[in-house]
């Protein structure tokens, strides 16, 4: 479990989180601290996109990547942990990517919309707006998605029983609780 830096924030990024290629667009509203990591960044995306965590991820900015490093890396990886957004300098409308799942390749575009002074009465991480469900984790990326979301919506589809068994019986792809989020992020980030 994450806990909230002891370090109080200097300033708040407001970041859209866009998972690319989705149509309609997948994308969450984030305020979080200077002072998060990129390690936390990575937990909260987890958190607003349903996710478990299952699988490997790193963000690139400024052509540099970050996660955790491991001898096993093909091209070198700073330490995600030992970085805060602060450390990074972003400024608002810098871009940088996040990518989850190395096989499904959820490749996400962030863009820090804000930067805003931080309320001493607010709880950090927060969502503050989004639309549609994230995709079921494995589910095969973008295209195993399309083929998944086809497959459930049509009782036809040689497939269709065995996606909802797979599922758990039902999947809204318009669905997003934003209350639901906020209350797993501040159970992980207290």
């Amino acid at each position: 479990m994450t806990r909230k830096s002891a370090k109080q924030p200097q300033a708040i990024y407001q970041l859209k989180i866009t998972l690319s290629g989705c149509k309609p667009p997948i994308w969450r509203r984030l305020l979080v601290p200077d002072t998060f990591t990129l390690a936390q960044l990575h937990e909260a995306i987890q958190i607003c996109m349903g996710w478990e965590d299952y699988h490997l991820h790193q963000f690139t900015i400024d052509f540099v990547n970050y996660g955790r490093p491991s001898a096993d890396d093909w091209e070198p990886v700073q330490d995600e942990r030992r970085i805060t957004l602060q450390k990074l300098g972003i400024q608002k409308h810098d871009k940088f990517k996040y990518i989850y799942d190395f096989g499904d390749d959820w490749l996400h575009q962030i863009v820090v919309e804000q930067i805003l002074l931080p309320d001493a009465e607010a709880h950090y991480p927060v969502c503050i707006k989004g639309k549609m469900a994230g995709p079921p984790e494995d589910v095969g990326g973008i295209y195993g998605y399309a083929g998944f979301l086809d497959a459930i919506q049509d009782p036809d589809h040689e497939e269709h029983d065995a996606y909802l068994e797979w599922i758990g019986g039902a999947f809204d792809p318009a669905a997003f609780d934003m209350e639901e989020i906020n209350q797993q992020l501040r159970t992980a980030f207290r």
